[in-house]
C-alpha cells in the first residue's frame, strides 16, 4: 500500500513537471534578440512607451512589452520575451491607440492612413473591438492598480 502511494506521488510529480515544460514551449521566436533593454521613449499624451532605436513595432505598457509584426500582436514580461501571441481583444487599448507614426515598421497597407492617428483596427477586427466590449474596463483598472503599486512613472514607463 505504501509503495503504491509513493509510486503515485512520483508519477504526479513527473506529470506536473512535464506539464510545466509543455507550457513553456508555447512562446515563439519573433526575431527580438536584444543584448540589453532598449531605450524607451514616451509616446506623447499616452501611458505607452516605444523603442525608436529598434527596427520593430516595440512598445511597453502596464509592465509588459508588446511587439506588432506580420499582423499579429505578441506580449512578453521581459524585453526579450518570451513572446506569446495575443488575441486582439486582449491587447490593451492604450497600445492600440498609439499613432501610426510611432510604428517603426508599419504595414504597407497603412501608408495612406493619417500618421497622427491610430491604426484603423476596427474594420479588420470587427464591431466588438470598436464598441469596446470585453476587457476595456479591465485595462483602466490595471492602470490604477499599477499607479497604486508605484510601478509606473508619470509617463507610463518602467521605473528605474
Amino acid at each position: 500500500m505504501i509503495r503504491r502511494v509513493i509510486l503515485g506521488s512520483l508519477m504526479a510529480i513527473v506529470l506536473v513537471a512535464a506539464a510545466g515544460q509543455a507550457r513553456a514551449q508555447v512562446s515563439v521566436s519573433i526575431g527580438i534578440n536584444l543584448p540589453g533593454p532598449p531605450q524607451l521613449v514616451a509616446v506623447p499624451a499616452t501611458p505607452v512607451m516605444y523603442a525608436p532605436g529598434l527596427a520593430a513595432n516595440y512598445f511597453y505598457y502596464g509592465r509588459q512589452y508588446f511587439v506588432f509584426t506580420n499582423g499579429v500582436w505578441y506580449a512578453g514580461a521581459g524585453y526579450n520575451g518570451p513572446w506569446v501571441a495575443v488575441a486582439q481583444e486582449y491587447v490593451p487599448r492604450p497600445i492600440l491607440a498609439v499613432p501610426v507614426q510611432y510604428y517603426r515598421l508599419p504595414p504597407a497597407e497603412w501608408r495612406h492612413w493619417r500618421r497622427e492617428g491610430p491604426p484603423q483596427w476596427a474594420p479588420a477586427w470587427g464591431r466588438h473591438w470598436k464598441e469596446g466590449e470585453g476587457r476595456r474596463e479591465g485595462f483602466r483598472e490595471e492602470r490604477r492598480e499599477d499607479r497604486r503599486e508605484g510601478h509606473e512613472d508619470r509617463r507610463g514607463g518602467p521605473r528605474g
